[in-house]
Formats: structure tokens, sequence, C-alpha cells
């Protein structure tokens, strides 16, 4: 791990596997709706490697606000 945006993503991967474990109904649709902020942090990683720290951030974030509005819709 080279740079702060990989360290961001590799903890917003393993909260994303925390939260489908813990925190959802461990349904497929569930799993593919996550994936989506899985993609969306791991282009801002690469975004934030190749020197666009603001449009990574931005990205970072909305991933972050999509996850938790996917886990809390979908209680365990």
């Amino acid at each position: 791990m080279n740079s702060i945006f990989d360290i961001v993503a590799v903890t917003l991967f393993l909260c994303g596997v925390a939260a489908f474990v813990f925190l959802t109904d461990r349904r497929p649709a569930t799993v593919s709706r996550l994936l989506v902020s899985g993609v969306a942090v791991a282009v801002a990683n690469q975004l934030g490697n190749a020197g666009h720290e603001y449009l990574a951030g931005a990205l970072v974030v909305a991933a972050s606000a999509y996850a938790v509005i996917i886990v809390r819709s979908h209680p365990a």
C-alpha cells in the first residue's frame, strides 16, 4: 500500500464486507447493490493514485453514503 487512497479503499472494502455479513439479510440483491459501492471505491482509488484527489474524495464519500443507505434499508 503506497498511498492514503490504498488504505482508504481497503478499509472501506472491509467495512462493506463486515456490513454485509453482520447487518444485512445476505441476499444476492444486497450483494449486487453493495458491489456498486465497492466498484466506486476501486475507481476512486485509481483516480486518487493518478493525482485526482478531489474527484477521488468525492467518489469515496458518495460510495460510502450509498453503502450506508443500502445497509440501513435492508435490516437483518
